[in-house]
């Protein structure tokens, strides 16, 4: 038997993007650690790193491949970080 491993999408490029987290509920949300900005941020990344703000304020960092794997991004027009 032959195992595959999951196939991720690439590291989320650099950008600026309205973030939706994927958990159905806050209690699933909190228990990965993103409860602070469940359902949605704004997220900036540099193409490595990624960065969520919630109403202006900076609420969490993960790394681009992280976030492209755990939330919906939808680019945003602009490009300003918050």
């Amino acid at each position: 038997m032959v195992r595959r491993r999951p196939e991720h999408p690439p590291p989320l490029a650099a950008g600026t993007y309205r973030a939706v987290c994927r958990e159905v509920d806050v209690l699933r949300a909190a228990m990965n650690e993103h409860g602070s900005f469940f359902s949605e941020a704004i997220c900036v990344s540099d193409g490595r790193w990624c960065t969520f703000y919630c109403e202006g304020t900076e609420v969490w960092s993960c790394n681009a491949s992280y976030a492209a794997v755990h939330f919906d991004m939808e680019p945003k027009a602009g490009g300003n970080n918050a």
